[in-house]
């Protein structure tokens, strides 16, 4: 055999060789995608924008220009400046040390937050969705972003039939690209872009079908736009559950989609990409039902927050969903300058019946369409467990924990952990695969979310499955049936809010009251991607579903009232809500039926008839935004790369308790503290309010003035609002504030704790 034998030279030579090759591998291998934020756009040219990432980029690559150009995704060039690039973390630490630069963050992925509602809500109408003494007609000339999973053009929700031409302020395009071209845009869908580059940086894009463009591919995306502004559609239904006609809240505005999220999520390179193309493209609102985990970071460290900044600042008001964790202080996008949106139930009620032998008949939650024929033998789980599997884990029918010579022909009842990412659905399949005829689900958190089951199934509360159970254990051989599902109609008070949706205190800034409204979120029926299960129409939840309802309200508002500030229109939807369901009882929450707080809601249940006349407005300004970011800790040369101009912080910044928002949080009151807000006349020129106060438990509320006289549309008044300590109190306590006139009703939340008080939410 032949051996390679080298000189001394020839051997340094090799070596020098591979260790540059090791260190080249080491730099691809440790390179991840960024975002290099650097704060509002200048005048500048958009291609000297390029210029300068790549110039900036080279000087972490040794200077090398093609390296530099190699590792850049994006360059944010409109709506705000910044880029994102595949760099180490070394190199992303020297870029954050270099002039001009706000942050750099990691491209993380964000997750998808996921009729009859306008019904329950009180719009009625096919198209024109029109609210007694309003004409909304003017939503024609609204342009409706939505930041998601994509579209399916050929829906009927998305037909063009009888709109007038796209509005020429549109700046936007129809980008075509797989199963879908120029032509699939239309006068109601008349934009669509699609951004793959910082998904495909991170994963396989191999592993799972997706449409590379803006076609949907998971049925999110349509599902959400349809819930805001699909057109009528007759006959409306989930295998004939929930039929009857549908539509979304502003069926004539139009629809530009920005497809971010793909199969296993959305990335900030991207999402932040879809920001700068829809401030340039001249859409009026953006709807984003996704968000971070929980806790979310700091505002200028997430993609969401940097987006709809940037958003506002260009007159964009975003809608995004608060999250469907559940538990408190798990809302997401918190930042003040968007509207967050929790879940809530409607009227409406999809179940299927369990019979007993015994005589006794439960309900439980499904979209399960398959029915039994006769009863059978019911048991529990824990009982047919197989192999190794104890009887505990068998419980929760996990994947091959069940004996088929034990389940064949029988009901098991399965127990739900609890978990988000477990599926419902996959324990009905695993159950179907060991013989069983038929599932009862215990899940006390979800037990109303309706899930398609592929055999007879429902899901019951622990109260209940401790009556099944004790049924089955007192019984020689207990025998069940199970039912298809069926529609019902105000069973159960309503609205709730859902079990799932995430609630505050916001986790970033506690003055700042999160979630801001809520919305129906639970099995709402929407258009759907053929692409998945053949199907053209779903029944989803979440507060996915509850965002666009709220998007939806925003665009009749802006029809309305198209000179109106994002802060105003935000401010007309939080103060027309209701604290009360539809018997005119506190909103309780599931899944144990306590009574509702503004941690749960916000300041309410959102009310459309209510919102083109609220009376008075909260409006907030630019600066009082930077005002705000001064309160939490930006200083002025970290406040002057954000904004790019001369802005200043005041020497003794005022708390961000003084932002004008239409709620008031006091997190850490002492013994006393004064808030000032300032409301602006929408309504009748001469009018006149009285205050009208409901004191949180301990706390004594002074309103100055406490009647405010208006001469003119658009004149502002400033009040006080002065809270006390009056008495021994633990946790947070609840009240409002409400201006009254002759016709209009304001209200706004108010929210304390005393500074002793412990961090535990303490809700009263």
């Amino acid at each position: 055999m032949a051996s390679l034998r080298l000189n001394s030279g020839e051997s340094c030579l090799l070596f020098l060789f591979l260790s540059a090759f090791v260190a080249e591998i080491g730099t691809c291998l440790g390179s991840k995608v960024h975002v290099v934020y650097m704060g509002s756009v200048r005048t500048e040219d958009p291609d000297e924008s390029v210029r300068r990432d790549h110039q900036m980029l080279a000087s972490v690559h040794s200077g090398s220009m093609e390296e530099a150009q190699a590792s850049h995704l994006y360059s944010y060039r409109h709506g705000f400046r910044g880029f994102a690039a595949k760099i180490t973390d070394q190199q992303a630490s020297e870029i954050a040390k270099m002039p001009g630069v706000v942050s750099v963050f990691p491209n993380t992925k964000r997750k998808l937050h996921t009729t009859h509602s306008w019904d329950f809500m009180g719009l009625v109408g096919e198209e024109t969705m029109e609210i007694p003494g309003y004409s909304t007609k003017n939503q024609v000339n609204v342009i409706v972003g939505f930041i998601d999973t994509g579209i399916w053009p050929e829906s009927p929700s998305f037909s063009d039939e009888g709109m007038p031409p796209v509005p020429t302020k549109w700046k936007g395009q129809c980008q075509s690209g797989e199963a879908f071209n120029i032509s699939s845009c239309n006068k109601k869908l008349i934009g669509a872009r699609f951004y793959l580059s910082g998904y495909e940086a991170e994963e396989d894009m191999t592993s799972k079908v997706t449409f590379r463009s803006p076609r949907d591919s998971s049925g999110h995306g349509s599902h959400t736009a349809s819930i805001a502004v699909g057109r009528y559609v007759q006959n409306m239904n989930y295998n004939g559950l929930a039929a009857g006609g549908a539509r979304g809240g502003a069926p004539m505005a139009r629809v530009a989609v920005y497809k971010t999220c793909w199969d296993s999520g959305c990335y900030d390179v991207d999402l932040l990409a879809a920001f700068d193309d829809a401030i340039k493209d001249g859409v009026n609102i953006l709807s984003l039902s996704l968000g971070p985990d929980a806790p979310q970071g700091d505002y200028f460290n997430d993609a969401i927050s940097i987006g709809s900044y940037h958003a506002t600042s260009h007159g964009i008001l975003v809608v995004a969903s608060a999250g469907n964790e559940g538990n408190v202080a798990s809302a997401t996008n918190l930042a003040p300058w968007m509207i967050t949106v929790a879940a809530s139930s409607m009227d409406r009620d999809i179940i299927s019946d369990i019979m007993l032998q015994n005589g006794a008949n439960f309900t439980g939650a499904s979209l399960s369409v398959f029915e039994m024929n006769t009863s059978a033998r019911i048991m529990p789980a824990s009982e047919a467990y197989a192999g190794y599997f104890t009887p505990y884990q068998s419980s929760f029918c996990l994947e091959s924990s069940l004996s088929r010579a034990k389940a064949k022909g029988k009901i098991l009842v399965c127990q739900h952990s609890g978990s988000y990412t477990e599926s419902k659905l996959e324990k009905s399949v695993i159950v179907k695969e060991a013989g069983g005829v038929g599932m009862i689900l215990i899940d006390d958190a979800d037990k109303d979310v309706a899930i398609p089951f592929v055999i007879p199934s429902a899901i019951i509360g622990k109260g209940t499955g401790r009556k099944i159970l004790s049924y089955i254990n007192s019984t020689r051989k207990p025998m069940s049936r199970i039912f298809s599902a069926k529609t019902v109609w105000g069973g159960h008070p309503a609205p709730r809010i859902a079990a799932f949706s995430s609630k505050g205190p916001n986790y970033i800034t506690p003055e700042i009251l999160k979630p801001d409204v809520a919305a129906p979120g639970l099995n709402i029926l929407a258009a759907w991607s053929p692409a998945v299960a053949k199907m053209k129409f779903n029944i989803l939840s979440g507060t996915s579903m509850s965002c666009p309802h709220v998007t939806g309200i925003a665009t009749l508002i802006k029809a309305v009232h198209p000179t109106w500030s994002p802060s105003a229109i935000k401010s007309a939807i939080m103060t027309t809500a209701t604290m009360l369901d539809k018997k005119r009882k506190p909103i309780t929450v599931d899944p144990d039926g306590r009574r509702g707080s503004p941690f749960d809601f916000g300041s309410g249940f959102v009310n459309p008839t209510r919102v083109l006349n609220p009376g008075l407005v909260y409006d907030v300004q630019p600066d009082d935004y930077k005002a705000f970011l001064c309160s939490i800790g930006y200083d002025e040369k970290k406040l002057r790369l954000l904004t790019r101009d001369n802005s200043t912080c005041d020497p003794r910044p005022a708390s961000a308790t003084e932002l004008n928002y239409p709620s008031i949080v006091v997190p850490h009151l002492k013994d006393e503290i004064s808030v000032t807000r300032t409301v602006m006349n929408v309504g009748e020129p001469r009018s006149a309010y009285e205050a009208m106060v409901s004191h949180p438990r301990g706390i004594n509320v002074t309103i100055v003035p406490r009647r405010l006289v208006f001469e003119r549309y658009g004149q502002k008044i400033s009040f006080t609002v002065k809270f006390k300590v009056d008495a021994p109190m633990q946790g947070y306590t609840f009240g409002f504030l409400a201006w009254r006139s002759k016709k209009k009703l304001v209200m706004s939340p108010l929210v304390v704790r005393r500074a002793s008080s412990s961090s535990n939410v303490g809700l009263i």
